[in-house]
C-alpha cells in the first residue's frame, strides 16, 4: 500500500506518539532504518555497559528493547517511558550520566541551550551526548521545506517557541548549535566538545515513508538501498536528510 497514514489524532496528543510506536514497530522496513541509527547509540553503550545512559524524547521509539537498562524519558506522559520530564530540566545528580542519546528531539527543545547545560552538568567526565537529527543540506532543504510538516529554518534563532512540544519545533536546530554557530556553542559550553558529525540517511528513511506515509518500496529492497547509501557517501554532506552529532564532555 502506497500512500499517506491517517493519524486520527492532533500531533501533540499522546496517543498520535503511541500510534506512531506502533506503526514503527509494525512497518519493517521503517524498523530497520531506527535499528540503523539505533547503532550510533549502541556503540556509546558498549564503551560501559555498567554506565547510566538515559534517552530524552523515548516517545515512538524502542531503543531500550536494544539496551534494555536505559532510562527512557519524554515529556509527555506516555504508558512505556520510565519518566515524564523536560529536557531542560533533568533529574539526576552532577556527573552521575554516560550517556544521553536523543533521536529526532533536539529540534523539539525550546532552548536546547538549557539542555545543553543540564547535559554539562550531569554527565560524568568523557561522558557522551549523541544526538541524530535532521541535516542541512540541499536536498535535505528541499525536502523538509516543501514535502514535511515541521518547520525548517536555517536562518532561525537559537530558541523556538513553547508549549507544543511536537508541533512546536525547528529541524534545522542541530544545524545552528553545531555548525552555524559552532563557535558559541564552543564558548559557552568549554567542557563539551565535539567529536564527530556525520551526514547520512538520504534514500533510507524518505522511501520507508516515515510515521505519515506507507512505504514507498518493498522490505527486500533495504540491503539495495542501504548499498547505494554507502556508494553516496562521498556527497552526504550535500544530500543527507540527517546528521550523527557526537560530543563529549571534557
Amino acid at each position: 500500500m502506497i500512500g499517506k497514514r491517517k493519524i486520527p489524532y492532533d500531533l501533540d496528543d499522546p496517543r498520535t506518539t503511541q500510534l506512531h510506536r506502533d506503526i514503527i514497530l509494525n512497518a519493517p522496513f521503517l524498523k530497520k532504518v531506527y535499528l540503523y541509527w539505533y547503532k550510533e547509540f549502541e556503540k556509546v553503550f558498549q564503551e560501559n555497559p555498567q554506565g547510566q545512559y538515559l534517552e530524552l524524547g523515548s516517545g515512538g521509539g524502542f531503543l531500550k528493547d536494544i539496551i534494555p537498562n536505559l532510562i527512557t524519558l519524554d515529556i509527555l506522559p506516555l504508558p512505556y517511558v520510565d519518566k515524564q520530564i523536560n529536557a531542560e530540566q533533568l533529574p539526576f545528580e552532577n556527573e552521575s550520566l554516560n550517556g544521553i542519546f536523543l533521536l529526532n528531539v533536539f529540534h523539539h527543545i525550546p532552548k536546547p541551550y538549557l539542555f545543553l547545560q543540564e547535559a554539562e552538568r550531569c554527565l560524568i567526565p568523557n561522558g557522551k551526548i549523541v544526538i541524530i537529527d535532521p541535516a542541512n543540506t540541499f536536498f535535505s532543504r528541499f525536502i523538509y521545506k516543501k514535502l514535511h510538516h515541521e518547520p525548517f529554518d536555517e536562518k532561525g534563532g537559537l530558541t523556538i517557541e513553547e508549549g507544543k512540544p511536537l508541533s512546536h519545533s525547528n529541524q534545522a536546530l542541530s544545524y545552528i548549535y553545531f555548525i552555524r554557530e559552532k563557535n558559541n556553542f564552543q564558548k559557552n559550553f568549554p567542557r563539551l566538545k565535539i567529536l564527530d558529525l556525520k551526514y547520512h540517511t538520504t534514500l533510507l528513511y524518505l522511501l520507508s515513508g516515515g510515521v505519515s506515509y506507507y512505504p514507498f518500496v518493498p522490505l527486500f529492497t533495504f540491503s539495495v538501498v542501504n548499498f547505494v547509501e554507502k556508494i553516496l557517501n562521498p556527497i552526504q554532506k550535500h544530500i543527507a536528510l540527517f546528521q550523527t552529532i557526537i560530543i563529549q564532555k571534557q
